[in-house]
């Protein structure tokens, strides 16, 4: 990047909350009774920093319900008032930005579906310009690390200092275990890009059903993330919207409450502990690595002279099938994931072919 941002910590925003912050309410505001009742039990747990709601909620298909609009930020005002607690909303155009600032918001967040689109995060932008607010920006649907970073830039340019980034997985074609796979890597170089950006993780949408919640929310305490937000309904299975994914007050409680949170670093008495002697394995065995697909390489680069010189294509399908398969076999025998070994594979079929196709241009 360019310019670095400046991003105020986490711990600047609410100095008298704690890690993890957590954030929990209902997917939608349904009615004012459901939204209070549900923000009541939340606050009653004492668990919950921050209350949630949908106000407005665009789904994949019409004729399902798309939220009460703007007179849910009434109810989640009066919730505020009555329990306390901060509340937060999804924006996603400049008057959703102005009727929620309107009604005492603390948090705004920008969904998915906008993050995608930077016609519509620059209006949110620029209705935020001169604003102190807190925003937090979701991952795009697809896994377009840049995508994300430039959301988070164009509200930075606003001057929002207090900005955050949630983590709620990647849409993916084909069966998962996952209603949005998490693809933790880029999460995690979002936050090696951008060090002081405060980190939530959506488990709700990640897993899309409760049975879930806890490993994932366990999983990101473990990375060190700052916060979760979890979808929490007085009656789960009678939500309008995304039922099978919300828990009653008392389970989030029950999750929230089971989290084991981990220090950032051992400690350390000033000789090397038992964790960097481990790192500096793994630092030679990464050394090694490297030396090894370099070598590699070069051999690749032998095969692709003798392609050109007896005139053989590139990709030979049926050889690169049986290491595959052969691979992912071998990898599973020394307890390695066949997503893994899939991944590590084509990366590296990909860097021999380039330098196969190098070789075979060569005049």
């Amino acid at each position: 990047m360019k310019d670095r941002m400046t991003i105020e910590p986490i711990q600047n925003w609410f100095p008298e909350i704690e890690r993890p912050l957590i954030i929990s309410g209902p997917c939608s505001a349904e009615t004012e009774e459901q939204l209070i009742s549900t923000c009541q039990q939340l606050a009653a747990t004492g668990e919950v920093d921050v209350l949630r709601a949908g106000i407005w909620k665009p789904r994949t298909r019409p004729n399902n319900f798309e939220g009460v609009g703007s007179i849910g930020l009434k109810w989640l005002q009066k919730a505020k008032e009555l329990t306390g607690l901060r509340t937060a909303v999804e924006v996603a155009n400049i008057k959703h930005v102005y009727e929620a600032l309107k009604h005492g918001v603390d948090i705004l967040w920008i969904g998915a579906r906008t993050t995608v689109n930077p016609f519509s995060v620059q209006e949110i932008a620029d209705a935020l310009q001169g604003v102190d607010a807190t925003v937090l920006v979701k991952n795009p649907i697809n896994a377009d690390l840049e995508l994300w970073i430039g959301a988070i830039e164009r509200i930075h340019k606003a001057g929002v200092r207090k900005i955050g980034a949630i983590h709620r997985g990647f849409s993916k074609y084909g069966e998962s275990k996952f209603r949005n796979a998490p693809q933790w890597q880029i999460p995690i170089e979002l936050k090696r890009r951008l060090p002081e950006i405060a980190m939530i993780c959506d488990p709700s949408h990640i897993c899309g059903n409760r049975e879930m919640l806890a490993e994932i929310s366990q999983e990101a305490m473990d990375l060190n993330f700052d916060g979760l937000m979890i979808e929490s309904h007085r009656t789960p299975d009678q939500a309008l919207s995304d039922a099978k994914q919300q828990v009653t007050p008392d389970r989030l409680a029950e999750i929230t409450k089971g989290l084991v949170l981990r220090k950032d670093k051992a400690e350390s008495n000033g000789s090397p502990s038992p964790i960097d002697l481990m790192r500096s394995q793994i630092d030679q065995f990464d050394s090694e690595i490297l030396t090894l697909l370099s070598s590699r390489m070069e051999v690749a680069k032998n095969i692709g002279k003798y392609k050109k010189e007896n005139n053989v294509t590139i990709l030979q399908p049926e050889r690169w099938n049986q290491i595959l398969q052969s691979s992912i076999e071998k990898g599973q025998n020394k307890g390695l994931s066949e997503e893994f070994i899939e991944k590590y594979l084509k990366a590296v079929h990909q860097e021999s072919i380039n330098h196969q196709n190098v070789v075979m241009n060569i005049e």
